[in-house]
């Protein structure tokens, strides 16, 4: 790519640096995951100028109406993307569960960083202190806007009843602490924990309670596809395990054909050179459910001289340093798991969760 697209500043000395240009959305998470991706790339390239540039998104603006319903596939992503394609910011950071499993062309996931823990949290209004869902009187209201979420608490706690509640996790919070509506409010640990609000955190979700979504907890930092030097700048960010469990958990969902508009929910993890993929759908209410597990190998033993193709993308990343044998099979797991589902019958319960939630 020519320079012309580049933009450099002279420092102090006189010395000449390029300006790495860093898109962002505006709330003040984003920006904290946003600063925490900037340190690492200033450690690594200390010769190199950043900028953040924050904008907001039609998910930040849109705060009335619940995700599942706008069904727009993009709202965190799009206005990010559009200055991306322009060359107004050279890369961008997202939460990867914000981002689709197919990519707009030209762009790529250049680098998914170390994952967060990826459970959800359970925060209680402050009269609650000391208690859990399990423990939450009868038809006390808990807040989500995720129906991945609400399908699992659904059947796992029917004592419960479940409402919509959007905006930022100030502003959830504090619809939380300040009104009455809410007896507890279902969050990604990784949020809290990023902003420094693990005391909130009054339950850690386990598996069996709620799995959790597609991506949850990781960063991803999302390049044009053709810029060479900054796909292979950000490349170094990549932890290697949490690529190929997203791999997995996105070509799950892929497959599928899942949303934000239908429940479904992963668990992956990484043990002894063994990838492990839980995957589930389920019905709006918890009641019909799907939930299988599978495993591959992601033994890497004679792949370290393998050059990774730069020109090729797995559901949307590319990893230019982890082991291309690897990534297929991971790769791979996630389409077999969502065709065993598919063939017990998954595509029926997600066309009705899809109806229903569109029917609301």
């Amino acid at each position: 790519m020519e320079n012309r697209l580049y933009k450099y500043i002279r420092e102090d000395n006189g010395k000449v640096s390029r300006v790495i240009r860093i898109g962002t959305r505006k709330s003040q998470l984003a920006r904290i995951q946003t600063d925490s991706v900037a340190e690492k790339l200033k450690d690594l390239y200390p010769d190199v100028h950043l900028e953040i540039v924050g904008m907001s998104t039609t998910g930040d603006k849109i705060l009335d109406t619940a995700l599942s319903k706008i069904g727009e596939k993009s709202l965190f992503t799009k206005e990010l993307e559009n200055a991306l394609e322009r060359n107004e910011v050279d890369l961008v950071v997202h939460s990867l569960k914000d981002l689709p499993t197919c990519l707009p062309m030209g762009f790529t996931i250049g680098a998914v960083l170390k994952r967060e823990n990826p459970f959800d949290a359970v925060v209680l209004h402050p009269r609650h202190r000391g208690k859990c869902l399990e423990t939450l009187p009868d038809k006390s209201i808990v807040g989500t806007s995720s129906l991945r979420r609400a399908a699992q608490l659904k059947k796992r706690f029917p004592h419960l009843e479940f409402k919509d509640i959007r905006g930022n996790l100030n502003t959830r919070l504090k619809k939380l602490d300040e009104k009455n509506d809410f007896a507890a409010i279902i969050l990604a640990a990784a949020g809290l924990r990023r902003m420094g609000w693990e005391d909130r955190i009054s339950q850690i979700l386990e598996p069996e309670d709620c799995m959790y979504a597609v991506g949850q907890g990781a960063l991803a930092v999302e390049v044009r596809a053709c810029d060479q030097d900054i796909l292979e700048m950000v490349s170094v960010l990549h932890d290697p395990d949490t690529v190929l469990r997203c791999i997995a958990e996105r070509a799950f969902l892929k497959h599928l054909e899942g949303g934000c508009s239908v429940p479904v929910a992963v668990h992956t993890e990484v043990k002894n050179s063994q990838l492990y993929l839980t995957g589930a759908v389920y019905s709006l209410d918890g009641s019909d459910s799907l939930k299988e597990t599978m495993q591959t190998s992601t033994d890497s033993d004679n792949q370290e001289q393998e050059r990774v193709d730069e020109k090729v993308q797995r559901v949307g990343i590319t990893a230019l340093k982890v082991p291309g044998m690897a990534q297929d099979a991971a790769e791979k797991l996630g389409v077999d798991l969502a065709n065993l589902l598919l063939s017990k019958g998954a595509k029926e319960i997600l066309t009705v969760a899809r109806q229903l939630n569109d029917a609301r």
